[in-house]
């Protein structure tokens, strides 16, 4: 892991080549995100948190990805109009990848080595249920489903992971948000 999470090449929705460097020295939240699931309306609290903390240092980073249950078919034009048009997203998007399997990307390789295991939040089943419709993952360290969160510090470090069902409102969430951003 000799390379910085910095400089690990990256392209925006648009397009456009670049790298989460261009956020060195501020609080990143990275979500893979998806338009046609049922968490999906978590893009309005995703688009609400990065408003209210964005002056503070915050932002969110969403990566498209279609590695579940193709729950993410679109282009990248198409995201990117349905999250403007449908939530309002003002929040950088990045152009769809993987974030398992073979073709993982290296951003969520890197991640995922330096937080193996997402925090669930207090008394969440998010784990039964996905077991239960025989969604298991192959790796116990792959992303569990859409809208997992990776919280990276000031410095470029990964500092903690949140299953998909932690909320961008739930306390679990805002206060490691909150604690990274005074650090």
């Amino acid at each position: 892991m000799s390379e910085s999470i910095y400089d690990i090449p990256l392209r925006r929705i648009d397009g456009t080549a670049t790298d989460l460097g261009a956020f060195r020295g501020k609080v990143v939240l990275v979500v893979n995100v998806a338009s046609a699931c049922g968490m999906t309306p978590q893009y309005a609290l995703l688009e609400k948190l990065y408003e209210e903390k964005k002056d503070a240092g915050l932002v969110v980073a969403g990566f498209p990805a279609n590695n579940f249950k193709a729950q993410e078919p679109g282009s990248n034009e198409e995201i990117a109009e349905f999250c403007t048009s449908k939530f309002g997203v003002k929040f950088p998007m990045f152009e769809k990848l993987s974030v398992k399997g073979p073709d993982q990307h290296p951003l969520y390789k890197r991640l995922i080595e330096a937080q193996p295991h997402a925090r669930e939040k207090p008394d969440s089943d998010f784990r039964a249920k996905q077991a239960k419709y025989g969604l298991i993952p192959e790796n116990p360290a792959d992303v569990l489903w859409n809208f997992e969160k990776f919280l990276i510090d000031r410095t470029g470090k990964v500092i903690d992971r949140f299953t998909p069902n932690t909320v961008p409102d739930d306390a679990v969430l805002k206060d490691a948000i909150e604690k990274a951003l005074v650090a």
